[in-house]
């Protein structure tokens, strides 16, 4: 699935593309970098100036991070696999069963509540390794592999809890989780930056990083250099996991209720922000910046519209309609990058002193 576009669809290459002499040329080159980060401030500015009253305050932007923090790490999760040219449903799936069972251990069965976290995350990520073997062992692809565990997993959501809400009296400390701030902020935006931090250092500084990336771009030849892809990739899905995990365990901490209608709703946004990812800060490449940025310019154009009087289907419009335009952004600049080659290819075979290349024998 997400090999339709091509992980260097966007990213410039002198060698193929020349270099940007004028300003137009450079202007050309900064829009896919920088256009969306750019879009988003824009937003910002225009519902500020639209919305003086109720928009551009503290009370809006703790609103905004509160809301969309769970959203976020569910985008980092699924950024994981997608840098290994993988993509995991399971992430919108698997939060209905998390987020009650952390609530259920403790009130139904009487576990600590740091103990229910550790079984919540040890879960999550064995549904991340169930995923990396279906994949990687069975040779299952990742769409449909992610969308079968995810099922299952919602239907083992909605048995846990018979249909109802999950609900009983959770310890202070639990409820800590999230009801914190830091610098005036909700604590739940300082998990997402700090996931965001580590998430960044280990895939564009380390060699775990650069692997993952290469294994993205071509197995084979990640193969052929000594890269064990099978480990790597199911490692992805195992992360994936524990960090859908993770958002879980705040969500559940946050709305104090379990319930199996709670959930799904973040699997579509949280799958734009990891595609609109690779539309920007490093173009052609799904990255984490590029994700939270994505996070970011879906969480202010929904706050602005529905602070307009936005119908109820106005979120899942925005989301689907962004969705369509990342992926038709990468296509284009696609098929525009493949015709550059052929133009360049054509004026190197008719320039003075080259020989065109002769059809093959038949």
């Amino acid at each position: 699935m997400t090999n339709s576009v091509k992980s260097t669809a966007l990213e410039p290459d002198p060698t193929v593309d020349g270099e940007a002499l004028t300003l137009a040329q450079r202007l050309g080159r900064a829009v896919p970098v920088y256009g969306l980060v750019g879009l988003t401030v824009a937003l910002a500015l225009l519902f500020s100036l639209l919305l003086p009253e109720t928009f551009p305050t503290l009370f809006n932007l703790r609103a905004i991070l509160a809301d969309k923090s769970v959203i976020a790490l569910l985008a980092l999760a699924a950024t994981i696999p997608m840098i290994t040219g993988k993509i995991d449903l399971t992430v919108g799936y698997g939060i209905v069963l998390w987020h009650i069972l952390a609530i259920s251990l403790q009130t139904q069965m009487g576990l600590p509540w740091p103990l229910a976290v550790g079984v919540v995350l040890a879960l999550a990520g064995l549904c991340g390794l169930l995923n990396g073997l279906l994949v990687e062992l069975a040779q299952i692809d990742s769409f449909i592999a992610t969308l079968g565990t995810g099922t299952v997993i919602y239907a083992l959501a909605m048995w846990h809890s018979g249909g109802r809400q999950v609900l009983g009296e959770l310890p202070d400390g639990f409820l800590a989780i999230t009801s914190g701030q830091l610098l005036g902020l909700p604590i739940v935006a300082f998990y997402v930056l700090v996931v965001g931090v580590l998430l960044w250092l280990v895939t564009e500084f380390t060699p775990l990083g650069r692997a993952l990336y290469v294994i993205g771009a071509n197995p084979k030849a990640a193969q052929l250099n000594g890269i064990a892809v099978r480990r790597h990739v199911m490692g992805a899905f195992v992360a994936s996991g524990l960090l859908s995990g993770f958002a879980g365990v705040l969500l559940a901490s946050r709305l104090q209720i379990g319930q199996a209608s709670v959930g799904l709703e973040f699997l579509l946004p949280a799958l734009v922000g990891a595609f609109l990812g690779s539309t920007t800060i490093r173009p052609g490449r799904v990255n984490v910046w590029g994700t939270l940025v994505g996070v970011a310019i879906l969480a202010i154009g929904i706050s602005g519209i529905q602070q307009f009087g936005g119908a109820f289907f106005v979120e899942p419009l925005f989301n689907g309609l962004t969705l369509l335009v990342s992926i038709g952004i990468a296509g284009w600049a696609q098929q525009r990058r493949n015709l550059s080659i052929k133009r360049r290819i054509a004026e190197r075979q008719l320039a003075p002193g080259t020989t065109p290349a002769s059809p093959p024998a038949a």
